[in-house]
């Protein structure tokens, strides 16, 4: 982010200083609630998603009890266009001990609704789905109101190792689409497809060990607004509750390039195409991310 005025932070790509539209900018995260829970994180060394990646709802989410953090270390074994992640091999090292210090925050911090994401992890046989299974349960056994998202990978189209982390019962198991069909081998990772991740939607939504299933794409990389349409009626046929869709910004200059910055009024237009389609929730903007208003589904 870069600073516009007092206050106010321009959501920008990393490549580009220019000025971006007027609607990317945002008020800078303050408070003493926020300030707070930005040193109570620190201190118990959890790497949320929240930080890292600069969101621009940060301040928002934190003071609705939501928050999004990042499991299974920060090296990444796929190598996705969009995504500024490190890459490499974690030569299977797991912290075992993550789950409990992670319930533990949430306990601590009094988060209502959390989100767990992880890299993916195709150095592990289970591509870590116990770790994300032993986290959901840890969080429900010390904050049983709590309510848990997985944000999951595919595993690499091993449903075994998805009914893994079905089992522990989160309330919302999401799997995101990233892109349309069209888009998928420019944007994604070779090893990840459109009909693989519907896939892992179609499988968590059948087994009825989750109360929703939630996907989401970022606009903006030339994709037309059939082809979002086409992706919607993909995931409404595997029964997807949650849509979700915001604007892509390049990290680094060997990412992706911004082909368009969508308006607030084609997101709401979208927005309005998806809630059409029979979506329980649709959360549509573009500052909007995966996990933007994700409790407001149990309202």
């Amino acid at each position: 982010m870069a600073p516009v005025a007092a206050n106010v932070y321009e959501v920008i790509d990393l490549t580009n200083p220019a000025r971006k539209p007027d609607w990317l900018k945002v008020r800078l995260a303050h408070g003493e609630n926020y300030e707070r829970l930005k040193r109570d994180v620190k201190a118990l060394d959890l790497h949320t998603v929240c930080q890292e990646a600069m969101c621009p709802n940060i301040g928002e989410c934190w003071g609705a009890g939501t928050a999004t953090i990042m499991i299974l270390g920060d090296t990444c074994t796929r190598g996705c266009h969009f995504c500024n992640v490190k890459t490499g091999s974690p030569r299977g090292e797991v912290d075992w001990l993550e789950p409990k210090r992670v319930a533990e925050a949430v306990r601590d911090l009094g988060w209502s609704y959390l989100v767990l994401t992880a890299v993916d992890r195709d150095d592990l046989a289970d591509g870590g789905a116990a770790i994300f299974a032993s986290t959901v349960r840890m969080i429900h056994k010390l904050s049983p109101d709590a309510k848990v998202e997985c944000l999951t990978g595919d595993f690499a189209g091993d449903l075994a190792a998805l009914d893994v982390v079905l089992d522990a019962r989160p309330e919302v198991l999401a799997h995101n689409l990233e892109t349309v069909r069209r888009l998928q081998s420019t944007v994604r990772d070779r090893r990840a497809t459109f009909v693989q991740s519907l896939g892992v939607l179609d499988h968590a939504k059948r087994s009825g060990k989750v109360r929703y299933t939630k996907t989401s794409l970022m606009l903006g990389l030339g994709e037309s607004e059939l082809e979002v349409g086409e992706a919607m009626d993909a995931a409404r046929a595997v029964g997807v509750d949650i849509f979700t869709m915001g604007q892509y910004l390049q990290p680094t200059k060997r990412h992706l390039p911004v082909v368009e910055y969508v308006t607030p009024e084609k997101f709401e237009r979208l927005r309005r195409a998806g809630v059409a389609r029979g979506f329980r929730q649709v959360v549509s903007s573009p500052l909007s991310r995966s996990s933007y208003h994700a409790e407001q589904a149990f309202a």
